[in-house]
């Protein structure tokens, strides 16, 4: 059993059709004229939240290179005072060999350990300069999220301006689109929002505009222009393919 909706608008004249689908492209670039004054503010809303994203990633893992380079600086820091602890241990032994033997072979003990504390505070002055860089590339990539996350601010202030001044009217419009849809049947719909998502300007039912198509400007025949006037079938437009209307349907079903 076919729907109410069909049960309309199968009987629906042509001419009323052609009317419905007029109105609702009126309807609906209204629609695109608001969206169009938001203009590129979501995207720029969304990339901006996109690159703070990325920056804070950033600066987390940096902070964790920082972290780790302090860990093996009092890592080495520990090791040079276990090296002084036993050189000191050491230096007191000597103090208590029997011959020579006892004494070289606590000599090189020392050495051994001054050489492992020489290499601590080498490892000690690098780890520090890569932490000090790290902290520099950490500042620096900071400022940058402080100075993205201001003009996220700005740009959502601006949004949340528009979408406040235009919310309620770009409501009001989409019930009204949704009310004259439910005059049109579903094939002529599908075939009108398959226009408008192929077309630039959204514009899939155009005015004849001085013997042209209103959408792609290309000139239409005198007696193609007739039974446009005549309204007893839909014309497409033989270039564009956008449903082609004259001037007149604007009020022409306003006293039926």
């Amino acid at each position: 059993m076919a729907s109410s909706k069909q049960d309309t608008t199968k009987e629906m004249p042509i001419e009323q059709k052609l009317k419905a689908l007029y109105d609702l492209q009126q309807v609906n670039s209204q629609i695109d004229k608001i969206r169009t004054m938001r203009g590129e503010l979501p995207l720029e809303v969304q990339d901006l939240e996109d690159e703070i994203a990325g920056l804070e990633t950033r600066a987390a893992n940096i902070n964790a290179e920082i972290k780790k380079l302090n860990g093996l600086v009092a890592e080495h820091k520990n090791k040079i005072k276990e090296a002084e602890s036993l050189i000191s241990k050491y230096e007191q032994q000597q103090k208590d060999v029997r011959n020579n033997r006892e004494y070289d072979a606590i000599s090189k003990e020392i050495e051994y350990q001054d050489l492992d504390r020489q290499l601590s505070e080498k490892r000690i002055r690098e780890f520090s300069a890569d932490a000090a860089r790290k902290q520099e590339q950490l500042t620096e990539v900071r400022t940058r999220i402080e100075e993205r996350q201001q003009d996220l601010n700005t740009k959502k202030n601006e949004l949340d301006t528009i979408v406040a001044e235009t919310q309620s009217e770009e409501n009001d419009l989409l019930k009204k689109a949704a009310k004259i849809e439910k005059n049109i049947d579903e094939r002529a719909l599908n075939a009108f929002h398959r226009l408008r998502a192929n077309a630039h300007n959204g514009l899939a039912v155009v005015t004849i505009q001085r013997e042209a198509c209103g959408g792609c400007f290309n000139r239409i025949p005198p007696q193609r222009q007739l039974d446009i006037r005549l309204r007893k079938r839909i014309i497409v437009c033989e270039y564009c393919g956008r449903i082609l209307v004259d001037g007149g349907v604007d009020d022409s079903t306003e006293s039926k």
